[in-house]
């Protein structure tokens, strides 16, 4: 199984972030060919008791990482990451990487 993790680091808006990543980025990532889910989370410290570094991860997984490739280039796909550079470009890392 293959998944593109996505962390973003902490937005200067919390809220104006999570009104467009919930209402707007994820139904138009869920559309993305070949996702078979999307697993999201969001920190909430660290073990010493700090701030996280890190506001919130996306998993999403695929069953290959041809299939990956294949829905990350399909127009969904261009769509949800026009849209990801359009309010998170500053602030998101994407990983690619299989299970083991």
């Amino acid at each position: 199984m293959a998944k593109l993790i996505a962390l973003y680091k902490q937005p200067e808006d919390q809220a104006a972030f999570d009104e467009h990543y919930y209402n707007v980025h994820v139904p138009v990532t869920k559309k993305i060919p070949g996702l078979r889910e999307m697993k999201v989370t969001k920190f909430t410290g660290t073990p010493m008791g700090g701030k996280p570094p890190y506001y919130l991860m996306c998993e999403m997984r695929y069953d290959s990482l041809e299939d990956l490739k294949k829905g990350l280039n399909s127009p969904e796909g261009k769509a949800s990451g026009k849209d990801l550079m359009g309010f998170a470009k500053e602030i998101v890392t994407l990983i690619i990487g299989e299970d083991e």
